[in-house]
C-alpha cells in the first residue's frame, strides 16, 4: 500500500494552497488568508524557539533548565487552550478567535522584547502559546466545516502545512535577524502576529453554523468530546518521537561523532513536508487508521535506526523515515477523530486531539534529556521508538473495534453539513 511517499514532483507541492481552495466546497471560506495567517503565527513561534536558548542565558543568566522551561511554557498554554478555541470556532466565532490568536502572538512578542524578568518572559510565552492555539484550532474547523467527509483527510493535511511550514522556517527567520540582535528578532515576531490578525480582519465572517452550540462549555464532555481522547493518545505517543528528535538529534549526532548535526533537522523537516504535501490524499483513500498505523510504524523504524547506527548515511535514512512517518499522523488522526465524534463539533474534537501532540512534545524534551544524560542517547531514541510502537498497538486495536464506526460516521457527517456548492473541484 503506497502510503508513505518520500519524494514527489515540486509541481504537486508548491500549489498546495491553491489545491486546498479547490477541494473545499464553500467559496465563502477564506482558505488562502487563513493558511497565510496561521503560517505567519507559526513563523513567529518557530523564531522564538530558535532564539530562546541563546536569549535566556544572555538576558536572565539561566541555563538549560530555564531555556527549556521558557520554550515548554508555550506548548503548555497551547495544549490547554486548543479545546476552548475549537469550541468557540464550532459555535460560529472562528473569525474573532483566529484574530485574537494573532493579537496574542503579537503581545507575546512584545513580552519577549520588553521582559524585565524571567517571570514576565514566562507570561509572554503563555500568551504566545494561547495565541497559536487560537490561530490553528480556530481556523481548522472553519476550513473543515463545509468540506465533504471524503476530502477531510487531505484538507487537514494540506492546511496543517501552514503550521509546520512556519515551525520549519521560523528558526531560519530568527537566524537571519539574529545578526541585528534580539530586538530585531522580537520585532519581527510582533510584526508577524499583527500581519496574522490583519489577514483575518479583512475577511468575511464565518457562515452561520447549522446547529446552535453555546461557546461556553456546560459539562466536561463539551470540552473533551467522547471519542476524541483515544486518537489523541495515539497522536501524543507519536509526538513523543518527534519531540525526542527535535530535542536530542543534534546532540546525539555530535556526542557520538556520527556527523551531520548541522543539517539533520533540515533533512527531517524536508522529509516531513514533502510527504505531508504529496501523500495527504492517502488518508481519504485508505482511511485514517490504516495510514496512521503505517506512518507510526515507519516513524518507529526510523527512530530505531537512528539509535542503533554509527554510520551517517544510515542515520540520515532513519531521520528521513522518522520525518516521513510523523508527517501523516495529523491528517490520519483527524480522520479517525471526526469518524468517532461526528461533524457537529470538529473544532473542539480536533483541538482536544491536537492537545495531546503538545503534551507529547512537552514530555519528550525533559524525559528524553534525562535518559540521554543519565544513561545514553541511543536509549532515549529507543524509548521514543517504544512510544511509537505503543501508539501502533492502540491504533490497531481501534482498527478492530472501531472500524465500522468510522465508515458509518461518514454519511452522518455529510448529512450534518450544508449542501456543497455546485462547482466540484477537478478530479472530484
Amino acid at each position: 500500500m503506497p502510503v508513505i511517499v518520500l519524494l514527489g514532483p515540486l509541481s504537486e507541492i508548491v500549489p498546495c494552497v491553491t489545491i486546498l481552495s479547490m477541494v473545499t466546497s464553500c467559496p465563502a471560506v477564506p482558505v488562502r488568508r487563513l493558511w497565510l495567517s496561521v503560517l505567519c503565527g507559526y513563523l513567529a513561534l518557530g523564531a522564538t524557539i530558535q532564539a530562546l536558548p541563546t536569549f535566556v542565558p544572555f538576558r536572565f543568566g539561566g541555563g538549560a533548565l530555564a531555556s527549556g522551561t521558557a520554550v515548554g511554557a508555550a506548548f503548555l498554554a497551547t495544549a490547554l487552550a486548543r479545546p476552548f478555541a475549537g469550541r468557540f470556532a464550532d459555535a460560529g466565532r472562528a473569525r474573532p478567535v483566529v484574530m485574537l490568536g494573532g493579537v496574542l502572538g503579537a503581545l507575546g512578542g512584545l513580552g519577549h522584547l520588553w521582559a524585565p524578568s524571567f517571570t514576565v518572559l514566562i507570561v509572554a510565552r503563555l500568551l504566545m502559546g494561547a495565541g497559536e492555539a487560537a490561530l490553528f484550532s480556530g481556523a481548522i474547523p472553519w476550513v473543515l466545516a463545509d468540506t465533504p467527509a471524503a476530502r477531510r483527510g487531505r484538507v487537514a493535511g494540506w492546511f496543517g502545512l501552514s503550521m509546520w511550514g512556519g515551525l520549519a522556517a521560523g528558526p531560519l527567520l530568527a537566524t537571519a535577524f539574529a545578526a541585528k540582535g534580539f530586538t530585531a528578532v522580537w520585532t519581527a515576531v510582533v510584526a508577524l502576529g499583527l500581519i496574522s490578525a490583519a489577514l483575518v480582519f479583512t475577511t468575511r465572517g464565518q457562515p452561520a453554523v447549522s446547529a446552535e452550540i453555546p461557546p461556553l462549555p456546560r459539562r466536561w464532555s463539551d470540552i473533551i468530546p467522547p471519542g476524541a481522547s483515544l486518537p489523541g493518545l495515539v497522536f501524543g505517543l507519536s509526538s513523543y518521537g518527534y519531540g525526542t528528535v527535535a530535542a536530542l538529534l543534534v546532540l546525539h549526532l555530535r556526542t557520538n561523532a556520527i556527523g551531520g548535526e548541522g543539517y539533520a533537522l533540515a533533512v527531517f523537516a524536508a522529509a516531513f513536508l514533502l510527504n505531508r504535501a504529496v501523500s495527504s490524499p492517502a488518508v481519504d483513500r485508505f482511511g485514517g487508521r490504516a495510514v496512521g498505523a503505517m506512518s507510526v510504524l515507519t516513524e518507529a523504524i526510523g527512530l530505531v535506526l537512528i539509535a542503533t547506527t554509527h554510520n551517517l548515511a544510515l542515520a540520515l535514512i532513519g531521520v528521513v523515515l522518522a520525518g516521513a512517518g510523523v508527517a501523516l499522523m495529523y491528517p490520519a488522526t483527524v480522520a479517525i477523530t471526526l469518524g468517532r465524534t461526528g461533524a457537529l463539533r470538529p473544532g473542539t474534537s480536533v483541538g482536544v486531539m491536537t492537545s495531546y501532540w503538545d503534551v507529547g512534545i512537552m514530555v519528550a524534551g525533559p524525559l528524553g534529556g534525562a535518559i540521554a544524560g543519565g544513561l545514553s542517547y541511543p536509549l532515549a531514541f529507543l524509548v521514543a521508538a517504544a512510544s511509537c510502537l505503543l501508539s501502533l498497538v492502540f491504533i490497531t486495536t481501534m482498527l478492530r473495534s472501531r472500524g465500522r464506526r468510522e465508515v458509518s460516521a461518514q454519511p452522518a457527517a455529510q448529512l450534518a453539513q450544508p449542501a456543497p456548492a455546485p462547482n466540484p473541484s477537478p478530479g472530484s
